[in-house]
């Protein structure tokens, strides 16, 4: 079976291809994907601007679609199902990946499906050269969410916490606005944060002793406290490089901190051993160091998506949708979608 996925929830349009008979090759199923990034046209308003990125994947949607069917070397007439995000999302950027979807589907007659955009980052890690048995508790951590799930099985999820207000990789972003850095701002902060020393000042640690949920808008307080009353942390003639990179170096290890701790927490709640990260903020190297090396003193295990599956991308999608489809799911010719959708409502596979 060749899934088509297509992933517009906000600022990425990526589309992808899984052929199920490939799931044994080094490729773990990937025929081929592509992606755009709109991170140049939002990067001056420092954050997405949701007319602008609807706009940007209508104008995209059609050409990347032919760029991908190039790379895989099919022609559209080959591909036996459809599978697009459905949501939690921008309506306006969900809407473009839904309708072309389920059009394209409909002039193909093949069947369609939507898809939960961060059950597609849970699942991106089972296409990685070590994928994770079931169960597991997963941190899906990004720009939009900041979730803990106890996973039993595809569509089995329970909801062990959740971000209250901002979510981590937005604290990021905010952050990196504060210190004059260009978004996105995980990224940025993590290059700044190299040479800077993360014990140099203390920041807080959000709820640390308040059940599993997370909240950083305090954090964010923090942080432009500290800049304002460090000298040298500014961009202009008094800048101090070593300051800065303390500053980004310390925000960083707060957040790992906190992500870290709590999710040990939810691994002796839910009595697991396996620990699944996904999601943008997964990519970050401090967090993936400091995983490894705290899963370990307790004996549990730490699985991650291919870096190129961390971020938004049509393969979680395809992969999402291939395994719903397999189970006999898909959409009628209705096309909905849903900007807030709790995992929990979804239907277990």
């Amino acid at each position: 079976m060749k899934v088509l996925g297509l992933e517009t929830s906000c600022d990425e349009t990526g589309l992808a291809i899984f052929d199920s008979e490939l799931i044994d090759s080094d490729n773990k199923g990937l025929l081929g994907q592509v992606l755009y990034s709109q991170i140049e046209l939002h990067a001056v308003y420092g954050g997405v601007v949701p007319e602008l990125a609807s706009r940007d994947h209508i104008r995209k949607l059609v050409p990347l679609f032919h760029e991908l069917l190039d790379q895989c070397g099919i022609s559209k007439h080959e591909i036996d199902a459809i599978a697009y995000t459905k949501g939690p999302g921008l309506i306006g950027a969900l809407m473009t990946g839904a309708l072309f979807g389920r059009s394209l589907a409909y002039g193909l007659g093949i069947p369609a499906i939507g898809i939960h955009h961060m059950e597609g980052h849970l699942l991106a890690p089972l296409m990685g050269a070590n994928p994770p048995a079931f169960p597991f508790v997963s941190l899906l951590v990004s720009g939009g969410h900041t979730l803990l799930i106890a996973a039993q099985g595809v569509g089995q999820y329970e909801i062990l916490g959740e971000s209250i207000d901002d979510a981590a990789g937005e604290c990021f972003d905010k952050a990196a606005k504060m210190l004059g850095l260009e978004y996105p701002g995980g990224p940025n902060i993590a290059k700044l944060a190299e040479t800077g020393n993360p014990n140099a000042y203390q920041l807080p640690r959000p709820m640390l002793h308040r059940g599993l949920d997370f909240s950083f808008s305090g954090m964010k307080t923090a942080v432009h406290n500290l800049i304002k009353d460090t000298a040298g942390s500014g961009t202009g003639s008094d800048s101090d490089p070593q300051v800065r990179a303390d500053i980004a170096a310390s925000f960083q290890h707060a957040m790992v901190d906190t992500l870290v701790r709590k999710s040990i927490k939810a691994l002796k709640q839910a009595n697991m051993s396996r620990l699944v990260i996904a999601g943008g903020v997964s990519a970050n190297r401090h967090l993936r160091d400091t995983l490894e090396t705290e899963l370990a003193k307790i004996n549990a295990t730490v699985h991650y998506a291919p870096p190129a599956l961390c971020t938004d991308n049509g393969a979680m999608i395809a992969y999402a949708g291939y395994e719903r489809l397999q189970a006999g799911q898909s959409d009628d010719l209705a096309v909905t979608c849903v900007p807030r959708w709790p995992m929990t409502e979804l239907p277990a596979v």
